[in-house]
């Protein structure tokens, strides 16, 4: 469970999650885990030790390499730990399906689902109606896949990202334990729309395999789908989608998309304002590119060598300049990425999502600001233009108070881009969906905006907003496209 830290915490548990304004804590689960703390508590024998507060704090990780699915053969983890673990306990149980812990974060609201896995898996989602059976085998990033039976929609456990062979492997056998366990023959397979995804290309093979339609869906179309599913809603909504990048359909990098969402369709309403991804993915990993890609588009491209004084700066810059290995994105993760270079947050990134985890712990110690009402555009193509917050940041001082003014910014933009949509549709309802609604301040900002607005407000629940929730989407999308 993710809990808010406490001041002093940093300062007590030095280098542990350093920079984020959240810790993730566990109580024992298993056997095996109370007598652990039994042991190190040593409190000797009974249960009167549980009623008191205890000293230790051990720190649980799963049992396989960064990056690779769970090791569940006690063979296999001897070979692949060694030089990692200097002991093992083992049983003489096998695991027969690999399973990791669950994330989740409390709310006022309820229990709001990160990573989906241990104790909720495969726990069904009941659907808003029945339809033919659906296999969805997720997106790439945070993996998980989906089979439908009748009205329900089970998830795997989380799986992971699909980088490497063991990952895809543990999909491939993910698919098989459920589809065998709920003795499943689906009718349809469906997918992301990118073609290079391991899951992509499995779902082509297992349709052609069992004569049965393979199904794309688009990214962001998925992620509301998702949220639509486990709220039971059918009707036409507006869709609220951002994350870090998708495929768009007309082969774009999306990832701030305002759609209108309408079962097995949906339209593009309208998308963030473009910025470039100078060398591509790399840009995602080093968070001061995507800082040097706003000041190109504010036409202040020379100042990146001085501004980033590091290797590759000035090539960056060139790149910018020539339009050359920088496709464009409307990614509202990207802006994340984009505001803390800008404000000297994070210029490197050391795990996904890192410079937007740390902007929102500085806004978040900082406090509410007023947002600028001048600070963002909406064009008449649907266009949110998020330039002019842009050159504000490159000229702020105080990296926390840029940091709160960025979200209190972002969320009246978004508020009123999404409300002046709704009100040109008719529509009532907005569904948001995206790994970006794991930030508590856009999460809590928007809900209570857009709820203000007259609109009703769906959010993921049961599934994760971010690419975990895919899967479930897709197959909602695709069991609506089958009739």
């Amino acid at each position: 469970m993710l809990l808010d830290k406490r001041p002093g915490c940093d300062e007590a548990l030095v280098g542990v999650a350093p920079g984020v304004s959240a810790l993730g804590a566990m109580l024992p689960s298993t056997p095996l885990q109370w007598l652990l703390f039994l042991e190190a508590s040593r409190a000797g024998s009974g249960t009167a030790w549980l009623a008191r507060p205890q000293e230790p704090l051990l720190v649980m990780t799963s049992a396989n390499p960064g990056g690779e699915p769970l090791v569940t053969g006690n063979e296999e983890a001897v070979r692949r730990l060694a030089g990692m673990a200097d002991a093992y306990l083992v049983h003489d149980r096998d695991i027969a399906a690999r399973c990791d812990d669950s994330l989740v974060r409390a709310t006022p609201r309820g229990t709001v689902m990160v990573r989906r896995a241990r104790g909720y898996t495969p726990r069904a989602i009941r659907l808003p109606r029945s339809g033919p059976p659906v296999l969805a085998t997720g997106a790439w990033l945070k993996n998980t896949v989906c089979v439908t039976r009748g009205d329900e929609a089970f998830l795997s456990p989380h799986i992971g990202d699909l980088d490497n062979g063991r990952t895809c492997k543990a999909m491939e056998e993910a698919a098989a334990h459920l589809l065998a366990i709920l003795e499943v023959r689906p009718e349809a397979c469906a997918h992301d729309l990118h073609p290079d995804f391991w899951s992509t290309r499995f779902a082509a093979r297992f349709a052609a395999r069992n004569g049965i339609p393979a199904i794309g869906i688009q990214h962001h179309h998925a992620h509301i789908a998702a949220v639509c599913a486990e709220q039971g809603e059918r009707g036409p909504v507006i869709g609220l989608a951002l994350d870090g990048v998708g495929l768009g359909s007309d082969g774009a990098a999306w990832g701030g998309e305002l759609l209108r969402v309408d079962g097995a369709g949906f339209t593009r309403l309208g998308h963030l304002g473009e910025l470039r991804l100078p060398g591509g993915d790399r840009a995602a990993r080093e968070p001061w590119r995507m800082a040097a890609a706003a000041l190109h588009a504010l036409g202040r491209g020379a100042e990146i060598p001085t501004r980033f004084p590091r290797d590759g700066a000035a090539i960056v810059a060139e790149m910018l300049a020539r339009s050359s290995h920088s496709p464009p994105t409307t990614s509202a993760g990207r802006w994340f990425d984009a505001a803390s270079g800008l404000l000297g947050v994070r210029e490197l990134a050391a795990h996904e999502g890192q410079a937007a985890m740390q902007l929102e712990a500085l806004a978040a110690a900082h406090g509410p600001v007023q947002a600028d009402r001048s600070l963002w555009r909406i064009g008449d193509d649907g266009t949110l233009d998020l330039l002019p917050l842009a050159a504000h940041l490159a000229d702020t001082r105080d990296a926390a108070f840029g940091a709160a003014l960025f979200h209190a910014t972002l969320v009246e933009a978004i508020a009123e881009w999404t409300l002046q949509a709704a009100a040109r549709e008719k529509l009532a309802t907005v569904a948001l969906g995206g790994g970006c609604f794991v930030n508590a301040i856009l999460s809590n900002g928007l809900r209570h905006a857009l709820a203000v607005g007259g609109l009703t407000v769906l959010e993921a629940r049961e599934a994760p907003a971010n690419d975990g929730g895919i899967a479930l989407g897709q197959a909602w999308a695709a069991l609506q496209a089958l009739g």
